[in-house]
């Protein structure tokens, strides 16, 4: 009988715990990229050069492993300004001769006001790096490396 009384505490303690860190995580707030200080400005074909040549260097620069990733603003041509399954718009930064570039997706209120950009122009987007760009050699790819919660900065 004391085991079983014994079992059941300990199994207690272990949802309570468990119940405390999911509500901890659950009401965490959110970082705010927008308002958080600057890493670096970069252009987009630097920021892909750095990941090409050296993949493993670049992300020990960019990619923090706690999760926060750099913020950085990245200077670029529009390339491609599409819509994603979110509703976000994405704006890829990317030179014609390039293979590679960087796919940024706008907040919600910075898409809303993204007024008359158009492709071939050059902005600078604020965002956090959550991957540099790579090759896939299953694919015969390159994939863009990915800002998200960006804005455009003037």
């Amino acid at each position: 009988m004391k085991i079983i009384k014994r079992l059941s505490l300990l199994a207690l303690a272990f949802i309570i715990t468990a119940a405390g860190l999911v509500l901890f995580l659950w009401f965490k707030p959110h970082r705010n990229v927008q308002a958080g200080k600057v890493f670096a400005e970069i252009k987009a074909r630097d920021l892909v050069n750095e990941f090409t040549a050296d993949a493993t260097k670049a992300n020990a620069k960019y990619l923090a492993a706690d999760g926060n990733s750099r913020i950085l603003i990245v200077a670029g041509r529009i390339n491609k300004i599409t819509v994603n399954q979110n509703g976000e718009k994405v704006i890829t930064l990317k030179e014609r001769d390039e293979k590679a570039g960087v796919n940024a997706t706008l907040t919600q209120k910075a898409g809303a006001n993204t007024g008359n950009i158009k492709i071939g122009d050059i902005i600078k987007i604020k965002g956090a790096i959550t991957a540099g760009n790579s090759y896939d050699t299953d694919l015969d790819l390159y994939e863009d490396a990915v800002l998200v919660e960006c804005a455009i900065v003037e």
